[in-house]
């Protein structure tokens, strides 16, 4: 899949297939529930919009390492952890799903209008250092597709 076809399915698939979920349906792995899942996408594309700056975690000697993990076509495993997300989810900032959802398609526009607007531009992912639009591009996507499979959406 090249990188049009990767923002085609973060920008606009993505929040339609959503669409099919209940606020609190669970997924076949991890904690979260949908609209949890959701707000945690919205988070995600935040960082990647530049509107939440974030360190780089990674230490120096695993960077080579887990940057060629995800620039690789290499799915997320089922349960992986995130060191940013507490073990027990934190309730939902919105009222309805309808609402994280339009959340998302938001920061998603933003992510976008950012890139177009400064296309030679890196912004810092706390696991993966700092990323172009090709690189944030190809990781939402990874990660997006791995909360699709959780709940069944693809």
């Amino acid at each position: 899949m090249n990188h049009s076809e990767k923002l085609f399915f973060i920008i606009h698939k993505v929040p339609e297939l959503l669409l099919s979920l209940q606020s609190d349906a669970k997924g076949n792995w991890g904690t979260l529930n949908a609209q949890q899942m959701v707000e945690h996408l919205s988070d995600s594309v935040r960082i990647a919009n530049g509107k939440r700056a974030e360190k780089l975690l990674t230490s120096s000697d695993n960077l080579e390492r887990v940057r060629a993990f995800m620039l690789s076509d290499k799915a997320f495993k089922e349960n992986t952890k995130n060191a940013q997300m507490p073990e027990i989810p934190t309730p939902c900032i919105h009222l309805t799903m309808a609402d994280a959802i339009a959340e998302l398609k938001v920061e998603l526009n933003d992510f976008n209008a950012y890139f177009e607007n400064n296309p030679s531009k890196t912004v810092m992912n706390p696991f993966f250092g700092a990323l172009n639009f090709e690189q944030w591009t190809h990781l939402l996507h990874k990660h997006f597709v791995h909360h699709c499979r959780q709940f069944a959406l693809i």
